[in-house]
């Protein structure tokens, strides 16, 4: 779950000081696509290139390692955190291992967040690198896929070094960010979190996925 207490708590951001954010390098329409485009549009992430209270950083962990176009890729036996810890893989869907080549990417990724020394990471739903709340159990193309909470391998690794993610679809807590980078931003407050949302509380509810 997303923390909003600690996007509330975010420091008042200028033009001379920005707040510092790194996003999924495809969110803002990078063509890194597994298939060389940005994977569609995202509103929601392409807003905040319209802030000169933000800097923005951009990073696409599978492009780094595997290259664009590519095959597709899930983890298989665990979360991204198990993926790190060595108890769980990352296959592309042809079955190859690229548990190695994803935990490097972890790595950049990790350096990049510490030498931009951000302050928040808005990063790709669903991925094997860069989901924060949702991803896919196993392939993605079996006859029923599965869902299960957990974080992609990237996003974990951000996250076990104390670094705060949130995704495109957290569309709560980019309110609040938004209302950060502009005083005069009016909250909408009827927006959802991911996992606010009806499909995420059925879905999980009714123990489809891990929980």
């Amino acid at each position: 779950m997303t923390d909003q207490k600690y996007l509330q708590n975010l420091r008042k951001p200028t033009e001379e000081d920005p707040l510092r954010i790194l996003l999924s390098a495809c969110l803002v329409g990078i063509m890194c696509g597994y298939d060389g485009s940005a994977n569609g549009k995202y509103p929601s992430a392409l807003k905040l290139t319209g802030y000169k209270t933000a800097k923005l950083t951009t990073f696409c962990p599978e492009e780094h390692s595997f290259g664009t176009p590519r095959e597709m890729c899930d983890i298989h036996g665990g979360t991204g955190l198990d993926v790190l810890e060595g108890d769980a893989k990352l296959l592309s869907e042809s079955g190859e291992d690229w548990t190695e080549g994803i935990v490097k990417a972890s790595e950049k990724m990790l350096t990049i967040a510490r030498r931009e020394d951000i302050e928040l990471a808005v990063m790709m739903d669903i991925s094997a690198a860069c989901g924060s709340q949702v991803i896919y159990d196993g392939n993605r193309f079996a006859e029923n896929p599965v869902y299960q909470i957990g974080a992609g391998v990237c996003a974990a690794q951000l996250m076990r070094n104390g670094f705060k993610v949130i995704s495109q679809r957290d569309f709560a807590s980019l309110e609040i960010l938004y209302s950060k980078l502009d005083e005069k931003h009016v909250v909408n407050e009827s927006a959802k979190d991911h996992h606010e949302i009806d499909w995420y509380k059925s879905y999980f509810e009714k123990g489809v996925g891990n929980k």
